[in-house]
């Protein structure tokens, strides 16, 4: 099998995880009413699986891609790595938090400042996978000293990859909005699909470029939106305000 043929099954895999996400997504909220556990656990572990699957890609493109330079899809490769694994407490959905972990009881009149992007043509990204910011401050920024920091990257490359991630995301401006409306650090949550969303835009153009065929109906199906459609705002963090009442579900507004 050559390079190419390797790459080619990496993005057809990646994008099968992709379709199986968006299922998932699909029967949540009828599942949810029934067995919530379940239901929560299903979207985790397939988000999970998307992450596994960009993963792979990255081992077998590394040398078309310069992953760690852009914010997005290093990121990625951080939290996957991290959840891989799972040495440490860190990123934990907010839907396992709030329903699983504690309940919403345990929250009833708080707040949390949720980060997302959108996108610049306009149409919302309608899934999404928040976790905490100041997991991912934990797991990656060396200043932060946290006994659960990522050793794989040390020193000035630590300092290098928290430098991208902080800037490209623009995440110093919802941790200023965060400080300035005084949430509490743990209450300031990260979407991270449209993160994902805009790596794999940039990976499948740059696998397109450099001549990568897209193989399978579920590469051949995400080609086009993906290369020429969707393209997300990472300047631009969208902000709002997730309450839990004191009877109901959470109800988000506009931060």
């Amino acid at each position: 099998m050559s390079s190419n043929q390797i790459i080619e099954t990496a993005i057809s895999s990646l994008a099968n995880t992709m379709r199986m996400y968006v299922e998932t997504h699909m029967r949540f909220g009828e599942l949810f009413k029934v067995d919530p556990e379940e239901a929560i656990d299903n979207l985790d572990r397939t988000f999970e699986l998307k992450l596994e699957a960009f993963h792979t890609l990255y081992d077998v493109s590394k040398g078309l891609f310069p992953y760690f330079d852009h914010g997005d899809t290093a990121v990625l490769i951080a939290v996957r790595n991290a959840i891989h694994h799972r040495d440490h407490p860190l990123f934990h959905s907010l839907n396992r938090r709030l329903y699983l972990d504690t309940g919403l009881d345990r929250w009833r009149g708080a707040s949390f400042l949720l980060a997302s992007y959108p996108t610049l043509h306009g149409a919302p990204i309608l899934m999404s996978h928040f976790v905490r910011l100041d997991d991912l401050d934990a797991r990656l920024d060396p200043s932060y000293a946290s006994p659960y920091l990522d050793t794989i990257a040390r020193g000035d490359k630590a300092v290098r990859r928290m430098k991208v991630i902080d800037m490209q995301l623009t995440l110093p401006a919802v941790r200023h909005r965060g400080l300035h409306d005084r949430y509490p650090n743990d209450q300031i949550y990260l979407d991270l699909m449209p993160i994902f969303v805009s790596a794999v835009c940039k990976l499948f153009k740059a696998m397109k470029a450099a001549g990568i065929a897209f193989k399978g109906f579920d590469a051949e199906t995400y080609e086009v939106p993906f290369t020429s459609e969707i393209e997300v705002d990472l300047g631009s963090p969208s902000l709002k305000r997730l309450w839990v009442g004191g009877f109901g579900p959470p109800v988000t507004v506009d931060a």
